[in-house]
């Protein structure tokens, strides 16, 4: 597929960008929103920072959450590497 343009707006910015495909478009259309709201809120606890400061923050709190999920997802393929050598030690034991 070529790639498509796009328009987002982040805070009171609009963005050119090029899309691979649909999924990706939605993809940035809901990262966006996503930033937005995040700006809505703080916003609304600090109304006096900079927008940079706002967006600092965002960048901050999506970073964090990011890292939170790449943790679990480590713990969670620990896990089954566990017990997928756990049932082969359990069926290599029993097959006999």
């Amino acid at each position: 597929m070529a790639e498509q343009s796009i328009t987002i707006k982040i805070g009171e910015k609009t963005y050119p960008l090029k899309v691979s495909s649909p999924e990706v478009e939605q993809m940035m259309r809901l990262a966006a929103e996503r930033i937005n709201e995040m700006l809505a809120k703080y916003n609304a606890k600090f109304p006096e920072s900079s927008l940079a400061d706002k967006l600092a923050f965002v960048a901050l709190n999506e970073t964090a959450s990011r890292i939170a999920v790449q943790n679990a997802e480590l713990k969670v393929r620990e896990t089954v590497e566990a017990f997928d050598k756990e049932l082969a030690d359990y069926l290599q034991k029993n097959s006999k």
